[in-house]
């Protein structure tokens, strides 16, 4: 994970980072806002050893060429693995135990966690100030890693809050830690989805967070499963098999739901991370031009 030359870089650290359209974005992104910088990805499979994640913070903290990372997937395993070599972390990064950026201010190692301020800009644009008072509705976060706890996290800090926010995942111990984000969160085991979607009032909030349909093949949902009438269905994904998005867009009409996929919370954190570990700001009309610059490669 390596600069190649004398030029600036930011890594990127996932499970396949050649495949997303940040690679070609990342240089038509720079342009825009002044940078001179290469991305630098570095791939770990699900489930790497702590050594592989302290490797990568130790090669981010040595390299002078490199001035920070975008961190996905591996967000609570790396600072679990490696959080003796930050020497800084975030109150969100702190709170969550994930890090989703890595800055070098002043040669210091800080880990952020900015999920739960993407996934705020992302979910402003589909649901209204008073979506969940209006509607009664409830949220299901299937997933309790990092981006869905910080999404648990966000939707607990809004003045309009589901009353209820069930979350699934496979880990015990990763629902043991989303329980403690606030008391209305209950948690359930993954096989037990589609009973808690089925128990769901109209207009909840259903969230893929598992990363099911990109890394790794499958949906958290089996087919057949039914979405709440009038349902914000949200898909973290914007690539891969997509098995949670197809799910829904089958019962789009019969059902009313509104579907967003991740594009937009994949700009909205990929662009508070370059700012972030570049230094700039990032003022709403200008988040607005980078997705037109983004668009083409939708």
């Amino acid at each position: 994970m390596s600069a190649t030359g004398t030029r600036q870089a930011m890594a990127f650290v996932g499970v396949t980072t050649g495949g997303s359209s940040i690679m070609r974005l990342f240089p038509r992104w720079t342009q825009e806002l002044g940078i001179d910088a290469e991305l630098v990805g570095r791939d770990l499979p699900l489930g790497a050893p702590p050594k592989a994640y302290r490797a990568a913070v130790e090669e981010l903290r040595d390299d002078p060429a490199m001035r920070g990372a975008l961190v996905t997937t591996h967000k609570v395993a790396l600072l679990e693995s490696a959080r003796d070599l930050f020497d800084e972390l975030d109150p969100y990064a702190e709170r969550l135990g994930e890090v989703s950026a890595i800055s070098k201010p002043d040669g210091r190692v800080v880990g952020h966690a900015k999920d739960p301020i993407t996934a705020g800009l992302a979910l402003a644009a589909v649901l209204d100030d008073d979506h969940f008072a209006r509607t009664g509705g409830h949220a299901l976060v299937l997933g309790a890693g990092g981006a869905g706890a910080a999404i648990v996290l966000h939707l607990l800090s809004c003045e309009d809050r589901p009353e209820r926010i069930v979350v699934t995942d496979v880990s015990p111990e990763r629902l043991a830690h989303v329980t403690e984000l606030g008391d209305a969160v209950a948690t359930a085991r993954a096989d037990e989805a589609a009973d808690r979607l089925g128990a769901l009032p109209a207009g909840s909030l259903v969230v893929n967070a598992t990363g099911l349909g990109k890394d790794r093949p499958g949906s958290p949902l089996p087919d057949g499963a039914a979405f709440p009438e009038q349902a914000i269905v949200w898909e973290l994904n914007y690539r891969g098999e997509l098995d949670f998005l197809r799910q829904a867009r089958a019962q789009a009409a019969e059902r009313e739901l509104v579907i967003e996929d991740g594009w937009r919370y994949f700009l909205h954190g990929w662009s508070a991370v370059i700012a972030e570990v570049f230094g700039l700001d990032l003022p709403p009309e200008r988040f607005e031009r980078l997705r037109e610059v983004a668009e083409p490669l939708r």
